[in-house]
């Protein structure tokens, strides 16, 4: 009888644990999903404070690079860094900033679509989660494939975590990006973080007149300093902002009549918004083309 009370109470003993360890792992994050290498693109997801993970995109919105008009000079540019990048070249961290819509984030897709046959890949890294460059750094280390570190909009207020890692994983930590990782960011501050007026005091003026900025200055600049590459870009002139107009609307099937017609339209679209950008020159021929094509 003994036997078989102690039998029963180990029993409900593991019953118990049965229930605790299933309570455990209701509140414990699911385990990430395995990487889908195939992919071309990605997202780093997090949920709550758990470990990042790779997820592929399904469908990357790609571009091709002759439909970027009148940044020519940009556009050489970092197409000769990424070719130099995929080939295992030395090739360096770009930094693209400027005005609103002008091609900044297309010209990284592009670069996808241009080469991604040879083995380029695209990593989308929002800039609350810049402080795991390292975690991605890692996950990609034996990877074949070249992998550009994309951050859109990037800019930072004072206090952010992801500043000092991103710092640190450009230059200066000791662990290094390896060889087989860029980064790629975009920002409309040159300077990726906001400037006060206060921080011109902190200016020393040497005695032969030469002028050093305050501590607080020279660390916002080092930031953009490594990258190796900038690049800006600026609004366009209006013949420009036409141009792109135009060679949307032939991509979208209109007429050349009807490109001529759509000149005046358009620029009453570009007031409406304040703006003459690669961008609203897109929606402006998306809508044209919706109600004439």
């Amino acid at each position: 009888m003994t036997n078989l009370l102690s039998e029963t109470d180990l029993a409900r003993l593991l019953s118990k644990a049965d229930q605790v360890l299933s309570q455990l792992q209701a509140w414990l994050p699911p385990a990430p999903p395995p990487v889908n290498w195939d992919a071309h693109a990605f997202r780093w997801r997090k949920r709550g404070t758990a470990h990042g993970w790779l997820d592929a995109i399904r469908h990357p919105h790609l571009i091709r690079t002759e439909d970027l008009q009148h940044i020519e000079r940009q556009k050489t540019i970092i197409e000769r860094n990424t070719l130099h990048f995929v080939n295992g070249k030395p090739a360096n961290h770009v930094l693209m900033t400027g005005s609103r819509g002008t091609g900044k984030s297309s010209l990284v897709k592009a670069m996808l679509a241009q080469f991604a046959d040879q083995g380029l890949r695209l990593i989308e890294v929002d800039k609350q989660d810049l402080s795991d460059l390292p975690d991605i750094v890692d996950a990609v280390a034996e990877r074949p494939e070249k992998f550009i570190v994309f951050c859109d909009d990037l800019s930072f207020e004072e206090g952010e975590g992801g500043y000092k890692a991103l710092k640190s994983i450009l230059d200066g930590s000791a662990a290094s990006t390896g060889q087989n990782v860029l980064i790629y960011a975009t920002s409309n501050r040159r300077h990726l973080m906001p400037e006060y007026m206060r921080e011109n005091l902190e200016a020393r003026h040497q005695s032969d007149g030469e002028v050093h900025p305050g501590e607080t200055v020279e660390e916002k600049i080092s930031l953009s300093e490594r990258f190796g590459l900038w690049l800006s870009f600026y609004p366009f002139r209006q013949d420009d902002y036409l141009d792109i107009v135009a060679h949307w609307l032939r991509e979208l099937g209109c007429s050349e009549d009807s490109i001529v017609q759509a000149r005046t339209e358009a620029l009453q679209w570009t007031l409406e918004r304040g703006s003459r950008s690669g961008r609203v020159a897109w929606h402006f021929a998306r809508d044209w083309a919706a109600r004439h094509a």
